[in-house]
């Protein structure tokens, strides 16, 4: 059975999604944002409320990807205490000001967090060559990458989405994501042959056929 991730921004959409299909969720705030680190509010209620693995958000501020050194040592801070709550993963896309993913900080991120998994969130559809990209990604040994082939969404991108799943090679998972939605699910999974999705809906996920 493919997988549902479902980002939530508060305990009343955990919840919900809890009940309507999710079997993972990525916690943060601000979806309007694309996206922010939660409080520590919602991380503590979140932790008490979720049933299912939680992977949460370390994004200091909205914006582009390229973080300072105050805001670096801030997303390290946040990773460490996840660590010490036993969070079984993280989240989190760090890119240079030449649009390349940043792997000396993002290596730095990737050993403080272990044991935790770790995704690199859809920063990676704003790196230039996605391949290379997503080669140093498998070589940093993230677990999975989140996209939309580099388009506004990832039916858009399925094409893209293919061709990244197929480099991966099972080294990295390729989770299509962006406005990802229950009428187009199935034919998704079918076309890119990625095992995930990620979506900010929930929804029952059905079984797909494997391709011949």
């Amino acid at each position: 059975m493919p997988l549902l991730e479902v980002c939530v921004d508060t305990i009343e959409k955990l919840r919900a999604a809890q009940q309507g299909g999710a079997q993972r969720f990525e916690l943060c705030s601000r979806l309007d944002l694309d996206g922010l680190s939660p409080t520590d509010e919602l991380l503590d209620e979140a932790l008490e409320a979720s049933k299912l693995p939680l992977y949460v958000m370390v994004r200091p501020r909205p914006g582009n990807f390229v973080h300072d050194d105050e805001e670096f040592r801030r997303m390290l801070r946040e990773v460490d205490e996840l660590r010490g709550m036993h969070v079984p993963g993280v989240v989190f896309g760090l890119l240079t000001r030449h649009h390349k993913i940043d792997v000396d900080r993002t290596r730095e991120l990737v050993l403080a967090a272990r044991p935790m998994q770790v995704t690199f969130h859809r920063a990676f559809d704003h790196a230039h060559d996605p391949l290379k990209s997503l080669d140093a990604l498998i070589e940093l040994k993230i677990e999975r990458v989140l996209s939309s082939g580099g388009l506004a969404d990832a039916w858009s991108g399925r094409e893209k989405l293919r061709e990244l799943v197929q480099h991966a090679a099972g080294r990295i998972g390729v989770v299509p994501a962006g406005n990802v939605r229950a009428d187009h699910a199935r034919e998704l999974l079918e076309s890119t042959l990625a095992r995930e999705l990620h979506s900010s809906t929930w929804f029952r996920m059905e079984p797909v056929a494997a391709e011949s």
